[in-house]
């Protein structure tokens, strides 16, 4: 049995009041997978958003048949399957898979778009959590691609050349 203290140690959830987080509780399943389990694929409909409970799941991006890149690792307590609360009717961007045994809350698209639509101080809350979740994802990820263009060999020479390329990344512009 799922309770409000299991939700509450989810991020995106633990800073909502407990009557908010009561309307969300009879929407949400636990499912339990085993290490190596596909979750989702990349292009499959977006339907459920997941909120890892234990374990670990990796996002990933699959290149080829035979190549995929690591994207990043959900701890428990984060969440994951954005396209289910921000998209109408989007599919997966990625492949989540389970790397260790893992327990998943998850909701699906209707039933959590169906409660933002009628409860809009939920949904404002909810969402505001999520932005939050996502900005700071993306902060990593553009830290991470800045770091890398910035020590690459191809792009050091253009910087150090003659081409005017003064600055590659320079944060004090923001």
């Amino acid at each position: 049995m799922i309770t409000t203290e299991d939700l509450k140690q989810i991020v995106i959830l633990g800073h909502l009041p407990e009557k908010m987080i009561d309307r969300l509780l009879p929407h949400i399943g636990l499912h339990r997978f085993e290490e190596g389990t596909i979750i989702f694929r990349e292009g499959d409909p977006g339907d459920t958003f997941y909120m890892l409970k234990r374990g670990k799941v990796v996002l990933e991006q699959r290149l080829s048949d035979n190549v995929k890149v690591y994207v990043t690792s959900i701890k428990p307590g984060y969440s994951f399957g954005w396209s289910a609360v921000l998209s109408e009717l989007g599919s997966y961007t990625l492949d989540a898979a389970c790397t260790e045994e893992s327990e998943i809350f998850s909701i699906k698209r209707h039933a959590v778009r169906k409660l933002l639509d009628e409860d809009h101080s939920l949904g404002y809350l909810l969402m505001q959590r999520i932005v939050m979740v996502v900005k700071k994802r993306l902060d990593h990820r553009t830290e991470q691609f800045l770091r890398l263009i910035s020590t690459h060999p191809d792009i050091k020479t253009l910087s150090e050349g003659s081409s005017g390329l003064d600055t590659i990344y320079n944060p004090s512009e923001e």
